[in-house]
């Protein structure tokens, strides 16, 4: 058996990836901006000793470029997070926050604000419309006093079926001339409207929660023996599977609020790293956060830059790619958990 990365390396390898990416990703665009000048412009706004740029760039790295990168680097953070932990509470390969209609009650929630013109509430309506989807599932799942991890999908995928007809149907009765552009756009994951608010909802969720989650990879690792095995070291697996799922459903709401429905990033990114960290969660998750932030942030400057002066949703970008990866993965797993 070879021996595994230390944490550290995987970890402090992680965090260089990210920094350049989120450097290079800012200098990307119309606008002829250097990674020095980038650089420059953010230490000025940290008040750190440095020479000044020009106020037009510093006004397009701060105002407008770099939420956007920072806002994509926690999303593609926190959906991996919670795929991760998906796949590890319902032993399913292929869950994702989209399992248990997480992601749809969410969309539900936001569109429902978004038409009647409440967009302040957008943040409060995607996580009440996660857990309202959480609660759907578990009620729909529940025979007797138990819950199977194969029962909650097939009533996970029919609350997000439900919650996606809703959706349509929000936009299809409230919608008017071409709003309904906006939304749909919105549905398809995008990052286009990102502020230093995003930055914040989306990076304070991540933190927290994955601060919770990486502090549960013990429990996490358990569930990977079946719930018999988890019971037998002293874990009480109902009230630890619904407690992280409840977790896992307001990271989503939070990542839902600020950038739309973005697919296939929960569901690839932990196969993608598992070969580098093994399965265990205390290794898993902090390297599997750090990927998913790079991914979505390049994920993310394609479809802003590919087609300009047309911008693509970033969900047609994470799908593109995510489609044929999974494939990939499917294909190598073969024999293994995939199967």
């Amino acid at each position: 058996m070879r021996a595994r990365t230390p944490l550290p390396l995987l970890v402090l390898a992680g965090l260089a990836a990210l920094v350049v990416t989120v450097l290079v990703a800012v200098t990307i665009g119309p606008a002829d901006l250097g990674v020095a000048e980038v650089a420059r412009s953010i230490a000025g706004h940290l008040r750190l000793p440095v020479d000044g740029v020009p106020r037009l760039h510093d006004a397009i790295v701060w105002d407008l470029r770099l939420p956007r990168v920072l806002t994509a680097a926690a999303v593609g953070a926190g959906l991996a997070l919670a795929g991760a932990v998906m796949q590890s509470l319902t032993r399913n390969p292929l869950a994702d926050p989209y399992l248990l209609g997480l992601s749809s009650g969410a969309s539900l929630g936001a569109v429902a604000v978004l038409v009647v013109g409440v967009s302040l509430l957008l943040p409060v309506a995607a996580f009440a419309g996660a857990l309202l989807a959480l609660v759907a599932t578990l009620a729909l799942a529940r025979s007797g006093s138990t819950l199977s991890p194969g029962r909650t999908v097939l009533a996970g995928l029919a609350v997000s079926q439900m919650a996606a007809a809703a959706t349509s149907f929000v936009i299809f009765w409230s919608s008017t001339g071409d709003s309904y552009r906006e939304i749909l756009n919105w549905l398809l994951g995008s990052l286009a409207g990102a502020t230093w608010t995003s930055v914040a909802i989306a990076g304070v969720a991540v933190v927290v929660v994955g601060t919770v989650l990486v502090l549960s990879a013990t429990r996490l690792d358990a569930f990977a023996f079946g719930d018999t095995s988890a019971a037998a070291l002293g874990i009480d697996v109902d009230r630890t599977r619904w407690t992280l799922m409840t977790v896992v459903a307001l990271l989503t709401g939070a990542m839902v609020a600020v950038s739309g429905a973005i697919g296939f990033v929960g569901l690839i990114l932990p196969h993608a790293v598992s070969s580098l960290t093994g399965p265990a969660h205390r290794r898993l998750l902090p390297v599997a956060a750090l990927s998913g932030g790079v991914f979505l942030i390049w994920a993310d400057t394609l479809a802003r830059t590919v087609f300009d002066p047309r911008e693509l949703p970033v969900g047609i970008v994470t799908a593109l790619i995510g489609v044929p990866v999974f494939a990939f993965l499917l294909r190598r797993g073969k024999g293994s958990a995939w199967t």
